[in-house]
C-alpha cells in the first residue's frame, strides 16, 4: 500500500505546498556543517524522478514495526517530487534483520530496501543481502554529508559504504526526578552512606542507588532495567567497558572472562534483585508501559524510550532526569563508555532490480530536511543523529532540551557496537549465558567461560586474519578518551 495513513490532513497539505515550493521548510533549521545545504533532498528526488522516467515507478521498503509515522511523510513528500510510489511492509523490531537474512537465503526478497538494526549489518554483508553503496555515494553526496552525522561509525563495513544511520540510538539512563531530589531521601542517603546523592558516575553508585530506593512492602522499586535474554549483552558490555579492558585482544583472543569480567556480571546479578516484579519477562515495549507509572526509581533506554514516556499516556513525563550509562574508576579517572547499541539503518537489498533508484531514496530519506521530519514525529522511534536535529523546535518540545543534552553527548562519544563478521554469533551466545547465570543456572565464572570458548570457535570458523583486522580497526574508531583507558590481558 501507499503509506499516507500516518498523516493528517493538515501534514499531508503542508507537505504538497512544501514540494510546490521546492524544498521542505522546517522552522529553525540552521544550514548545516561542511557546507551542505538544506536542498540535498531535493537534487535527490530530481535525479530520482530523472532515473525513474521510463522504468520502474515502485520501490518496496521493509521497516521495523512502529516506526511509520517516521516514513510516512518522507515517502509522502518523496511521491510527490517523483511520481514514485514507495510501499512498505513491516516486520517485529527484534525480527527484521533475521527477516531480511532469509529472504536473501531463499531467494524469495521482494524487498528493493531495508531499514535493518545497525548492529546487523556486518552480517547482512557476510551473507550478501545487501550491496555496498560506495561508489553511489561518490556519485551522489556532498562533500561532508556523512561526517556530520554524529555516528556514523555501524554504516561502513571493510571499507565499504552499505548504509545511512536513520536513528540516534544511544543508550543511556532515566531517574525518577520525584526520588532523585526528594530531600528526605537525600538526608536519609547521605547519613547511610556518606555521600551526596546524585546522577550515579559509576556503576557502583547506580547499584547502591537501586537498593536503596528498592521498597517493595510499599510498593517502591529500584530499576527496571533489561532482563530479557536478547538484551542483556548491551548492560553488561557497558559494564565490562567500564571496568578498563578491551573484550578482545588485538589477535582477537576472548578477554571478557577475566576478573573483571567476571565481577561485572556478579554486579549485574546483585542488581537484579532491586528490580521491579516481572523485570525478566518484559520486552522493549512492555518496559516503557512498565516504567511510565511512576514507582520505579531508574530504567535504561534510548531516545525511543524517551519518546514514550514523555508522551501523554505516562504519569511520569516530566518528572525525569537523565545521565549517561555510568562508568568505572580506572587509573583514578571516570571511564565513561556511553554505547550505540541499536540504531535503524536504510540499506539497499541485492534483489533489487533498481538499485540506484533505492539508493537515491535512502539518501533523500536521510537529507538533513527530511530526516529533522522524520525523527519529530511523536509516533515513531527514530531519534535524532545530526545536529541541526537538536536544534529543531519541534524535536525539542517530543524529547524536552534535558534529554537531548545527554543524549546529543552520548551519541557523540558511543563506543561502537562489536561489528565483526558473525556478529549474531558472538553477541547470542553472550546473551545465552548471560541468562543462565543471572537465572542461577551457572555461576558467572562458568557462563563467561562457555562465552569465551564458543567465541573462539566462531573465530576459528572464521577468516581469522580478516577478522583480527577488522577487530584492529574497530579498536581504533573507540573514542580517544575510551582507548587511552582500555588495556588488554598480557
Amino acid at each position: 500500500m501507499k503509506l499516507h495513513d500516518g498523516c493528517s490532513p493538515s501534514t499531508e497539505r503542508r507537505l504538497l505546498l512544501s514540494v510546490i515550493a521546492g524544498s521542505l521548510v522546517v522552522s529553525g533549521l540552521p544550514k548545516i556543517a561542511h557546507g551542505v545545504g538544506d536542498d540535498l533532498h531535493v537534487k535527490a528526488a530530481e535525479k530520482a524522478r530523472r532515473l525513474s522516467a521510463n522504468g520502474s515507478k515502485v520501490l518496496k521498503l521493509l521497516i521495523p514495526k512502529g516506526c511509520s509515522e517516521n516514513v510516512a511523510p518522507v515517502i509522502s513528500a518523496f511521491n510527490e517530487m517523483t511520481g514514485i510510489l514507495v510501499e512498505t511492509t513491516e516486520a517485529a523490531v527484534d525480527d527484521i534483520n533475521t527477516q531480511l537474512l532469509l529472504e536473501s537465503m531463499t531467494g524469495a526478497g521482494v524487498h528493493d530496501l531495508a531499514l535493518p538494526a545497525t548492529f546487523g549489518l556486518p552480517d547482512l554483508v557476510s551473507a550478501r543481502a545487501i550491496i555496498p553503496l560506495t561508489e553511489y555515494a561518490k556519485k551522489h553526496e556532498p562533500l561532508g554529508f556523512r561526517e556530520a552525522v554524529l555516528y556514523n561509525i555501524g554504516d561502513s563495513f571493510d571499507d565499504q559504504i552499505y548504509g545511512f544511520q536513520a536513528d540516534g540510538d544511544a543508550y543511556l539512563m532515566f531517574y525518577n526526578r520525584e526520588y532523585l531530589e526528594n530531600v528526605d531521601e537525600q538526608k536519609r542517603y547521605e547519613d547511610k552512606f556518606g555521600e551526596m546523592l546524585s546522577i550515579p558516575r559509576t556503576w557502583h553508585e547506580l547499584d547502591q542507588q537501586l537498593a536503596f530506593f528498592h521498597r517493595p512492602e510499599t510498593k517502591q522499586y529500584g530499576g527496571l532495567l533489561f532482563r530479557t535474554a536478547g538484551y542483556l549483552g548491551w548492560e553488561w558490555w557497558v559494564r565490562f567497558h567500564a571496568k578498563g579492558y578491551w573484550p578482545l585482544s588485538p589477535t582477537l583472543e576472548p578477554q571478557i572472562n577475566n576478573a573483571a569480567g567476571i565481577q561485572a556480571l556478579e554486579e549485574m546479578i546483585q542488581a537484579s534483585q532491586y528490580l521491579a516484579p516481572g523485570a525478566e519477562s518484559l520486552g522493549l515495549f512492555a518496559n516503557w508501559e512498565r516504567y511510565s507509572h511512576g514507582d520505579i526509581y531508574c530504567n535504561i533506554g534510548w531516545g525511543g524510550s524517551q519518546k514514550y514516556l514523555n508522551g501523554p499516556k505516562s504519569a511520569i513525563r516530566g518528572k525525569m532526569v537523565y545521565g549517561p550509562t555510568p562508568g568505572g574508576i580506572v587509573d583514578n579517572k571516570l571511564l565513561l563508555t556511553p554505547y550505540f547499541n541499536w540504531g535503524w539503518n536504510y540499506v539497499v537489498t541485492t534483489g533489487s532490480n533498481v538499485p540506484e533508484l533505492a539508493y537515491l531514496f535512502a539518501l533523500f530519506s536521510s537529507s538533513s530536511i527530511m530526516s529533522t521530519e522524520s525523527v519529530r514525529q511523536q509516533g515513531g522511534y527514530f531519534d535524532p543523529f545530526r545536529p541541526e536535529h537538536y536544534q529543531d523546535t519541534e524535536i525539542q518540545r517530543i524529547y524536552s532540551q534535558e534529554f537531548l543534552s545527554v543524549h546529543q553527548d552520548s551519541l557523540k562519544n558511543s563506543i561502537p557496537d562489536l561489528y565483526l563478521a558473525n556478529q549474531g554469533q558472538y553477541i547470542q551466545t553472550l546473551n545465552n549465558w548471560l541468562d543462565r547465570a543471572l537465572s542461577g543456572a551457572v555461576t558467572a565464572t562458568e557462563a563467561l567461560n562457555r562465552v569465551a570458548e564458543h567465541w573462539n570457535i566462531i573465530n576459528d570458523r572464521s577468516d581469522i586474519r580478516l577478522q583480527q583486522e577488522r577487530w584492529r580497526n574497530l579498536r581504533g574508531k573507540y573514542p580517544e578518551t575510551v582507548r587511552n583507558l582500555l588495556r588488554d590481558i598480557v
